[in-house]
């Protein structure tokens, strides 16, 4: 039962820290950050690109930067030895 306990206070710990991390991905001059609660924290557009183009590379920075910070946070919780 004490082990579970530490291993919560772990994932707590862990769940603070995922607030700090932060990804960017950048296509076309358009850039997305996004922070580990998912949250997107910046966006650049491209004046080079048309209003279609614009939206079409956002979508693709949006999906590829949620895909690798996910990513990241999975094996933070790999790695962290947790057991779930």
């Amino acid at each position: 039962m004490f082990e579970k306990l530490k291993d919560l206070h772990k994932l707590k710990q862990m769940q603070d820290s995922f607030k700090k991390e932060k990804l960017t991905f950048e296509d076309r001059g358009v850039l997305v950050t996004m922070n580990g609660n998912f949250e997107v924290e910046e966006i650049k557009l491209s004046k080079e690109l048309s209003v279609e183009e614009q939206q079409e590379v956002l979508k693709y920075c949006l999906n590829k930067v949620r895909e690798d910070i996910q990513k990241t946070l999975a094996q933070k919780m790999m790695a962290s030895g947790i057991n779930f």
